[in-house]
């Protein structure tokens, strides 16, 4: 199966062009630093998130509150979304 993947609907030739204006606002020799600042914020965001699902989930098993619904639901929707790929898959081998 060939899968073609969109980053936000960018095709290569526009992937470049931002970088080229980066380089050219910033400086090749900031890039490096940019990425690293854009990474940790990110990772500090990704562990804030963790977090707040973490003490919502041990919130409610401490009420009583069933949180296994939510994991039927979530195996549900990957099924579902298991299918939908291997039906789509189909269609973009023709196109």
């Amino acid at each position: 199966m060939i899968y073609q993947t969109t980053f936000l609907f960018i095709s290569g030739p526009e992937i470049v062009l931002i970088l080229f204006v980066m380089v050219m606002v910033f400086g090749a020799d900031k890039l490096p630093e940019i990425a690293r600042g854009l990474g940790k914020g990110m990772r500090t965001l990704k562990d804030a998130t963790n977090d707040i699902k973490h003490e919502i989930t041990k919130s409610a098993e401490n009420h009583g509150i069933d949180t296994s619904v939510t994991n039927d639901v979530k195996k549900e929707l990957d099924k579902v979304k298991d299918d939908l790929e291997d039906f789509t898959g189909s269609i973009k081998r023709k196109f």
